[in-house]
């Protein structure tokens, strides 16, 4: 474990004035932990979607074209006006990638808790994970059983923490049942597999018979297909035999978020006894986590006026929720990693691999099914 290279390579990401975007590699010095920091080899890290929007963000992948820097491939691609103005923020940072992973703790600081990690394999939440390796505080590592294998811990937090999230948000809000897009996703099996196990009605909206198939191959009882023709009629069924009114879109632009909240709207009504030209007062909220679409988001308020649409993010959430609800969710996490929170990947890639042009433009084509794993 001592005998380490003398440098880091690390993926970077660069959007120049000029309105480029450069994503390349870089050997940086490598780390030395600090006391209460461990080294750790990176094994194995995930392309999530929350990781491309760093990674190529607002730029028009259309116009990406391949060249090298140092010898290591490097993509360049255009950014139309629209992605320079929501990524002004970061022109002229470079900005290394990967917001979770698993390896092993090869280098430790002098503190007795970095120095119990020696050794272990472990999960990692903390960014910059697409690199050889990542040096972080302890607590940004999570120890896992002895013998199991990196592909299971490269996912343990992204997916898992923000489908027990949603979760938790319902029973801290009053909720009952769930809406959920994008539902044949790794995530979205996972909510599946949550809810079943603790007696959670979900609906779940897919956008395909295909879809529809593999969520109902895992045990889901309420699945919506958006490309149907009686879509509306559908959702409200199951809305209403669920009552769920609380929704968490990964979509984000476009009318679904806003679908959902007028089912909701339409089960709501029925339950009433009395007609108000308000509308019902159940109210309805759905979260937007996720930017499958990045159109705008279309309301055609048609859900009275008890209502709100708002964004999700884990990170928020676990401070809201607190360390005593953050550790039991990490426990559950650890506890059910080969089972409920088992992610699968369609493809391995090597760290450089990812920025081949054809690897990376099939990756960043977000399709179900295909979920892509790099092993530096």
């Amino acid at each position: 474990m001592t005998d380490l290279p003398e440098t880091n390579l690390v993926m970077l990401t660069l959007v120049k004035p000029e309105g480029q975007l450069e994503v390349y590699f870089e050997r940086r010095p490598m780390p030395e932990p600090k006391p209460h920091e461990v080294l750790v080899k990176v094994l194995a890290t995930p392309i999530n979607p929350s990781d491309l929007g760093l990674l190529f963000g607002g730029a028009d992948m259309a116009t990406a074209r391949a060249s090298q820097r140092d010898d290591l491939p490097m993509i360049t691609a255009d950014i139309p006006p629209a992605g320079m103005r929501a990524m002004g923020g970061r022109i002229g940072d470079a900005l290394a990638i990967g917001n979770e992973g698993s390896g092993l703790v090869v280098k430790a600081g002098a503190s007795p808790e970095a120095q119990a990690l020696l050794g272990k394999t472990v999960a990692l939440l903390g960014g910059e994970m697409y690199a050889e390796y990542r040096c972080l505080p302890v607590q940004m590592a999570m120890p896992l059983p002895d013998g199991t294998d990196p592909v299971d811990g490269a996912s343990c937090f992204v997916n898992p923490l923000t489908s027990l999230a949603f979760t938790e948000t319902m029973r801290m809000e009053g909720h009952n049942a769930i809406v959920h897009t994008a539902a044949a996703s790794n995530l979205g099996q996972m909510l599946v597999k949550i809810c079943a196990k603790d007696g959670i009605p979900l609906v779940n909206i897919v956008r395909s018979d295909a879809q529809v198939e593999i969520l109902k191959g895992i045990g889901a009882t309420h699945i919506v297909n958006s490309s149907a023709e009686d879509f509306h009629d559908q959702l409200v069924a199951a809305i209403v035999e669920t009552g769920a009114t609380l929704g968490f879109d990964a979509i984000g632009g476009g009318k679904l978020a806003g679908q959902i909240l007028a089912a909701m709207e339409v089960a709501a009504v029925k339950r009433m006894t009395t007609y108000s030209r308000y509308g019902s007062d159940t109210f309805k909220q759905v979260y937007i986590y996720g930017a499958l679409d990045l159109g705008p988001t279309i309301l055609n308020r048609s859900f009275g006026l008890t209502w709100s649409l708002s964004g999700f993010l884990l990170t928020p959430f676990m401070a809201k929720a607190g360390m005593e609800v953050v550790g039991r969710m990490r426990q559950r996490v650890v506890d059910e990693l080969t089972t409920t929170f088992k992610s699968h990947y369609s493809h391995e890639i090597s760290l450089t691999e990812a920025l081949d042009i054809d690897t990376a433009q099939a990756y960043n084509a977000k399709k179900t099914g295909e979920k892509y794993l790099i092993r530096p």
